[in-house]
């Protein structure tokens, strides 16, 4: 497929899992205080641990080219990017503390059973399967952050969960630095890697390359479907 088809068929997986119950649910719950928190010490961990995965895919990866687009996307996330001068872990944070945690009690958290599952499916995704499928798993999740995609079902991810955190917490975007840099920076994320899957997902990686984005968003899925039911149980 040429750049704008994957544009356009990892956009439409994109836009299914969006409108699918695990999200809608994810959407709907009431946000409290408590429950606010186990959602962005959850999202810490799936932060963190994409480390690991772009690491594997890196490591997987025989192109020097995409290599350097994987350390360029990963300084970006771990040192510092246009948006933060500490890396995106530190934007969880101070998320946290906005609702009373501390950095330990944000970086020492135990996963949810459902967080814990997938983060163990992306980890075997990214080191076992091809760097394509690899990369292919992680970008799409980025995509779900993308605004322009998302714009006429209320906005990616990060956009449509700060809108409840304002509505339930009465929050503004200062108290939201997680959210509202996701937000932006992901739409240049979205556009990162099309050009990768253009030249090398050819031949019979094609079908491989979009199962493997595919699964990628039945786990996003599942992850936040996890952390929606914790949140109903405190909201």
């Amino acid at each position: 497929m040429k750049r704008a088809e994957w544009r356009k068929e990892l956009g439409e997986l994109v836009r299914d899992a969006m409108r699918s119950p695990e999200l809608d649910r994810y959407f709907k719950v009431k946000i409290t205080k408590p429950g606010a928190q186990v959602l962005i010490t959850q999202l810490g961990l799936f932060i963190h641990h994409r480390r690991d995965c772009w690491a594997h895919v890196s490591g997987n990866c025989p192109h020097m080219a995409v290599k350097q687009k994987i350390l360029q996307h990963e300084y970006g996330e771990v040192i510092k990017d246009n948006y933060t001068e500490h890396g995106h872990m530190e934007l969880i944070v101070r998320q946290g503390k906005a609702l009373g945690l501390s950095p330990e009690q944000v970086m020492n958290v135990e996963p949810l059973p459902s967080t814990m599952a997938t983060l163990y499916a992306w980890a075997w995704m990214t080191r076992e399967k091809s760097w394509l499928e690899g990369l292919a798993s992680l970008t799409i999740t980025e995509w779900a952050n993308d605004d322009r995609l998302l714009q006429d079902v209320g906005g990616g991810l990060s956009s449509r969960m700060a809108k409840r955190w304002m509505d339930d917490l009465g929050f503004g975007w200062e108290q939201m630095p997680n959210f509202k840099v996701h937000s932006e920076a992901d739409e240049e994320h979205s556009d990162m890697f099309l050009e990768d899957l253009e030249k090398f997902a050819t031949g019979e990686k094609e079908a491989q390359v979009y199962q493997a984005a595919k699964e990628s968003m039945d786990l996003l899925k599942l992850f936040r479907g996890g952390i929606a039911r914790e949140m109903e149980k405190l909201a």
